[in-house]
Parts: structure tokens; sequence; C-alpha cells
């Protein structure tokens, strides 16, 4: 049996074990609130910040996940009294100077680092997947393959579908029915279809009195779809019912992402033309006899950049690009010549393949510039694709919603 005198020394350690092991917690500089964790590592925290995202009843609406506080202007002035770490709750604790207690708890503290790791873990796990540049040389290995019947039925095979048009840029669907309605079941699996100017669901073949040069049988050039669009429509997805028994009709595509990032290293004079020049992209007729008149306009670069300074979009279409160039006059030799520069990677990196019948490709409209090689219809055969857009900010709330399917916050 353990004296008494043993048992009261286990239990003081036990106790100081206990303490040493405890999170701490204190306010540095007036200005930041700071725990350290039992591994040593650090946490720190505005407490400007903090202020502004108190999470109590008075502060915040949990069942809206929305900021109640009505701040007339921001907390400036926020300034915390005294904090401490519960460590049963595992919750830190601050009192304010105005009299106000936040409670905040370790996981969700965690989740807001404002580290560099931390940060950049929230932006390539939860904003959107990283891209996945590729050359030419590197088609085969990134190329996705899925079959129509499971990204239907299976939430986990329309994840790892989404997550490979985020990443690679487009995927091949196989298998689908002979049925005209694919190409809408697909968006609407996603979540909804972009309506464009075309319609909800479109067809892609050749038709008299075309209104666009899609719907003829020549060559259709590289291009992006919709540059003349400020909200240009986010995938292509594009359902092959029947293809040509000619030898063309086959499918051409470049990674616009591996372009301007090759054109950024190996000639950043022409990168930095190309990302600065606005260009003027325009669509002006109506689809169909029938069809509403357009006249659709938007000013942008060839290569466009997000606030993180990544790749979020190529403008690329040699027919929808006006003859009207709104820039100096000094500006347009060079930036012919960065075009042409372009052009040429471009068309290097290209690579081709020729889709089947219940074959699906679906591309990021964004990224990925696309084109047709010439084909020829005859009485009994007659290319015919139909196709639908949906937009990348539906596409990456869906993927989200499969990734994380009960959030706390």
């Amino acid at each position: 049996m353990l004296s008494c005198r043993h048992m009261i020394g286990q239990l003081l350690n036990r106790q100081y074990q206990r303490h040493a092991s405890s999170i701490t917690a204190k306010i540095l500089e007036h200005r930041y609130v700071e725990l350290t964790q039992t591994d040593g590592l650090q946490l720190k925290y505005p407490s400007i910040w903090l202020r502004d995202n108190c999470q109590c009843p008075e502060c915040f609406h949990g069942a809206t996940r929305a900021r109640q506080s009505y701040w007339e202007r921001s907390p400036l002035d926020a300034e915390a009294n005294r904090v401490n770490y519960d460590e049963k709750r595992q919750q830190l604790v601050v009192n304010w100077q105005d009299d106000h207690n936040s409670v905040y708890d370790l996981e969700w503290l965690k989740q807001r680092d404002f580290s560099v790791e931390a940060r950049q873990r929230y932006l390539d796990e939860v904003y959107k997947p990283p891209a996945q540049l590729w050359s030419k040389s590197q088609f085969g290995d990134v190329t996705r393959e899925f079959a129509y019947k499971d990204v239907i039925e299976k939430d986990a095979v329309l994840g790892a579908w989404l997550e490979a048009l985020a990443v690679q840029g487009f995927a091949l669907l196989r298998g689908a029915p002979d049925d005209v309605q694919v190409a809408r079941h697909l968006a609407e699996r996603i979540g909804y279809i972009k309506l464009t100017t075309y319609g909800d669901v479109f067809e892609v073949k050749s038709k008299p009195n075309a209104g666009n040069y899609a719907y003829l049988m020549k060559p259709l050039p590289m291009h992006t779809d919709m540059p003349y669009y400020e909200y240009k429509a986010g995938i292509n997805i594009l359902h092959t019912l029947v293809q040509s028994d000619s030898p063309g009709g086959a499918n051409t595509m470049t990674d616009g992402f591996f372009v301007a990032d090759k054109l950024r290293r190996e000639h950043p004079e022409y990168y930095e033309l190309l990302s600065s020049v606005p260009v003027n992209w325009f669509d002006i007729g109506h689809d169909g006899d029938a069809g509403k008149p357009f006249h659709n306009l938007w000013r942008a670069p060839v290569i466009c950049l997000d606030v993180d300074g990544q790749f979020a979009r190529i403008n690329h279409n040699t027919m929808k690009r006006d003859s009207r160039f709104t820039v100096p006059l000094d500006k347009v030799g060079a930036w012919y010549e960065a075009y042409d520069k372009f052009l040429q990677l471009v068309y290097d990196e290209a690579v081709q393949f020729k889709t089947r019948q219940g074959d699906v490709f679906v591309f990021n409209n964004l990224r990925m510039l696309h084109g047709r090689t010439a084909y020829e219809d005859s009485p009994k055969n007659q290319r015919h694709l139909v196709g639908a857009y949906v937009d990348w900010d539906i596409i990456y709330s869906k993927l989200r919603t499969l990734k994380f399917p009960n959030p706390k916050d």
C-alpha cells in the first residue's frame, strides 16, 4: 500500500502537470491577444478582430451565421481589459473595457489562425482547390474520366468530377444516354443552369443562316466562350449526341493558365501588356430567325488575375474581338506583338481528341481555350452536340457542401 505522503506527492505532481500543460493567454501591446499552446506554438489575434467577431448571442446570430453587431463605425477603440483561458471548456474568455464579455472556442480560433500557413490552407482547402497547370505533353497524365451514371447517382463521384474541373480544368464523362436533356441533367445535378443570350440549353450543329460561327462546319479557332460577358460562363458542358463520320469534328484544347504562366516566365514584357491592356469583346446579332436581338460588350485584358494574384480568367475569341480598340495609339503595335506570341503558344500547346456518341466533354471556360476541326455533314450523319453552362459560384458552392456536409460555422 502506498504511504499517505507518497499519495499526496503523486496528487500534487498531477496537479502541477495539469497546470503546466494548460494553455496560457495574455494581452500584448494593448492590441493583440496571444495564446501559447502546450507545444509552445502561439496563436495571435488582433483585439479589434476579436471584438468584431464576438460570438455571444448579442453580437452573433447563430441560426443564420450572421454578425448582428450593427457597428456604425468599426470598433477601433476595442481594447481587452482581461483575458484568460478556460481549460475545462477550452475557450478563450475576453473581458473588454466597455464591460462586454466574449467567449471563443479554441477550435474556432485555430481555424482562423492568422499565420501564413493557416491562411494558405484555408484558400486551398475551403476557398478553391489550386489549379494544376499542364502542357501538351502532360495531357494524358491529367485526363480524368468518369461514368455519367455514377456522377448522376453518387455524391462521391460528383465531388471527384467537380474537383477535377477545378484542378485540371476539364474532364470526360462516358456512357451518357441518347437524350437531349443530358447537359441539363448534369447542370441541375450541380445546381443551376446559366441562362445566356443563346438560352439555357443550346445545340451545336450546322444551321442555315447561322447566327454564330460555331454553327458552321468550318474549323472553329481556339477561343473561350463569351468574353463579352462580365459574368462569363464558368464551365461548358458539351454532350455528343451524334459525332461526324467525316475525318473532322475533333475537339482541340489548350490550358490557357499554363500559356499565361509560360508567357509570364519567358516573355514578361508581353505578359504585362496582355494582363493590363483592356480589349473590347462584343457579340451583336440574334439567335435564329425568331430570336431577340442582342448587343453584348465587355472590356477586359486577355489575361485576368484575381485579388490573390492568381490566374482567374482568359479572354480570347478572335471572332468576337471588337475593331474598336480603346487604348493609346502608341500601345497598339506592342500589344499585337504580345498577342501574336500568346497565340503561338496556344497553338503549340494544343491537344486534339475526338469524342464519341455518348461522351460529355466538360471544361473550365474561364481557363481552357477550345476549338474544333472542320467536318462535313451528310444526309444520314449530321454532327449534333447539346450544351449548357454553369457558373463557378454554383460549382464551388456544391463542392463545399459535398466536402463539408455539416459545417459548424
